[in-house]
């Protein structure tokens, strides 16, 4: 089960269940799919077919959406 946290400009946001400790986002498109650690501090893991331009504008969603990551992180894998 891989829960979405949100979806903004066609771009999926989610957590794959307990695939490792260290807390991290999951973004997928029809164009592409990154991975995002969110500490300890929010920085690009993964990038495939994901243009600089596009991963600047998914790491500001990150960046937006930081508080409601961490907190569906929290509430997913410590429950």
């Amino acid at each position: 089960m891989s829960p979405t946290v949100f979806r903004e400009n066609g771009y999926r946001f989610f957590f794959f269940s307990r695939e490792e400790e260290r807390m991290h986002v999951h973004v997928v498109s029809s164009e592409g799919e990154a991975k995002f650690w969110l500490e300890p501090e929010i920085e690009l893991a993964k990038n495939y077919r994901y243009s600089r331009k596009q991963l600047k504008e998914i790491e500001s969603l990150v960046e937006v959406h930081y508080n409601e990551l961490i907190s569906a992180w929290q509430q997913y894998f410590r429950s």
